[in-house]
């Protein structure tokens, strides 16, 4: 018995620095950029839409366990994509907002968050701890104006999260220059 438990116990040495190693390399896609963000401060990253993809299966979007917009706005986020990933500190509130450089633009914007050793990307998201959107909307509302700007905000509370940012456009629109400003209040 003392010789299985020591054999064991050599496997389970060996095997944890190739774990570790395996884990070590995930990271972000190469169509992924990354930004860092930083604790009670703005940061900034210029963009364009020509530099994106269009995402044909949208269904990640609509599934309960992702939740961030609904199918019927499906047509919003038909044209290209642009991704970038962040992290959200711990007790922290994150504000994600796209300025597109011209006022008649209509882009819209989503931003989810994953655990920090996930690194899926739409539209290959099995699930989100968190996700939200804003894009045009299809009528006033009461009391509110919209410009050409969008933005989301996230939290995290007990546990940083990585955060992967979508800025898309409607059907058809695959250009478009933009400002993301990330902030964060820890």
């Amino acid at each position: 018995m003392k010789i299985k438990t020591n054999y064991l116990a050599v496997v389970i040495a060996l095997m944890l620095p190739l774990y570790a190693a395996a884990q070590s390399s995930k990271s972000w896609p190469q169509n992924v950029t990354v930004v860092e963000s930083k604790g009670n401060e703005t940061v900034a990253a210029e963009g364009d839409l020509a530099n994106g993809k269009i995402i044909e299966d949208l269904s990640w979007a609509w599934s309960s366990s992702n939740a961030c917009f609904v199918g019927t706005q499906a047509y919003k986020f038909s044209g290209n994509h642009v991704l970038y990933a962040t992290v959200i500190p711990q007790r922290s509130i994150m504000t994600v907002k796209v300025i597109p450089e011209d006022a008649n633009a209509n882009f819209s914007l989503y931003a989810y968050s994953i655990g920090m050793s996930d690194f899926s990307i739409v539209p290959d998201l099995g699930r989100s701890v968190t996700c939200e959107a804003d894009y045009k909307w299809d009528r006033p509302w009461k009391g509110k104006t919209q410009d050409h700007t969008r933005w989301v905000e996230l939290n995290a509370i007990g546990d940083p999260f990585n955060v992967v940012i979508g800025v898309a456009a409607p059907k058809g629109v695959t250009a478009g220059k933009f400002k993301l400003e990330i902030s964060v209040k820890s």
